[in-house]
């Protein structure tokens, strides 16, 4: 089963897509945000590409575990999901995910200008692995 990892922002969505196996996670080319209708047309095109029968979005809890205003966001964007592709579409906690990738990119050696190319799409990658590790470890047998 494929699966489709997103980095939800205000003008960028990372992207991310498993392997045929649900073992590893990678990135696709970062959706710059235009219109509802150009983002969901762009995310239709990987949904039928990759056969994709999930969605993780990274869901940011606060460190306190509690949820803040891009929540709220977050959840319109996966009803949102659900209804127009009608696959599951799981939030996924990923507090700090988009630090860790900045800081891995930042240890890499990446530069600011393609840190800043590259840092959705690590997030995303990051969200994706995250749930599927914990599939993995869980033994639920889902991917």
């Amino acid at each position: 089963m494929r699966i489709l990892g997103l980095d939800y922002g205000e003008k960028r969505i990372g992207v991310a897509v498993c392997d045929e196996l649900g073992i590893t996670a990678q990135g696709l080319p970062t959706l710059i945000r235009q219109t509802q209708k150009h983002d969901l047309e762009v995310l239709n095109r990987w949904i039928q590409q990759y056969s994709i029968q999930e969605i993780v979005i990274g869901y940011p809890l606060r460190l306190d575990g509690s949820e803040g205003i891009q929540c709220e966001k977050v959840k319109r964007f996966a009803l949102l999901l659900e209804k127009k592709f009608m696959l599951p579409v799981i939030k996924w906690p990923e507090t700090l995910s988009t630090k860790e990738a900045e800081e891995i990119l930042i240890t890499s050696g990446v530069r600011w200008r393609k840190r800043k190319e590259k840092v959705d799409r690590l997030a995303a990658c990051l969200i994706l692995q995250s749930y599927l590790d914990q599939i993995s470890k869980s033994g639920a047998g889902r991917v």
